[in-house]
């Protein structure tokens, strides 16, 4: 659980967010070194506003205390395909999981243990934001090997299923078919909308 923001660490956070407008990039140096997670949050934020950010920044941010701030890492990184995104897809925070996997789909091509990792997260994750983010990077990844943890994410809850149907828009064959059928007869409205625009 995130603790209260004191008014100094807002009030820091508040001009390292001015400085990524105004372009002083020595108070967002400073606040890439502040103890305050938020002010760290808001000075990566402010770099990328400045087209300042790169990988090394990230890569020293990657494994930050600081769950917010590994959130904010796995956010920014969708934007550098060769950043390696693997050890916020392990990450113990479901939020930062989450937000690494949608970045995978950005990324569009992945290595083979993202795509592992992915496959892993879209049918065994425990939390169900994890899985409908991951099978969601699977279709914008678009590879062979993530197809059939598509079709099974066709049965999990509606917001996944709804996903997945979704995901599947790279795909083709008849198992395909069988899933776009069956999620048309769904009880979900938004499943059954999902499948009549992929259909249609």
């Amino acid at each position: 659980m995130n603790t209260p923001e004191s008014s100094e660490h807002a009030e820091r956070r508040r001009l390292v967010v001015l400085a990524g407008h105004t372009g002083d990039l020595d108070t967002i140096r400073e606040g890439l070194e502040h103890d305050a997670a938020t002010v760290r949050d808001a000075a990566l934020g402010a770099l990328a506003r400045m087209e300042m950010l790169d990988e090394s920044v990230l890569n020293r941010f990657r494994l930050d205390t600081d769950a917010r701030v590994r959130n904010r890492v796995a956010e920014l990184a969708a934007n550098f395909p060769g950043f390696d995104l693997l050890p916020l897809l392990n990450d113990d925070d479901p939020m930062v999981a989450e937000m690494a996997a949608w970045s995978c789909g950005e990324h569009e091509k992945v290595s083979d243990a993202i795509m592992e990792r992915l496959i892993a997260m879209t049918t065994g994750h425990s939390e169900p934001l994890v899985r409908e983010a991951s099978v969601a990077a699977l279709g914008a990844i678009g590879d062979d090997r993530g197809l059939p943890a598509i079709l099974g994410a066709c049965g999990d809850k509606p917001a996944i299923r709804r996903r997945a149907i979704l995901a599947l828009a790279p795909f083709d064959g008849p198992e395909v078919d069988a899933a776009l059928d069956q999620a048309m007869q769904d009880r979900d409205w938004q499943v059954r909308q999902a499948a009549e625009d992929l259909l249609g």
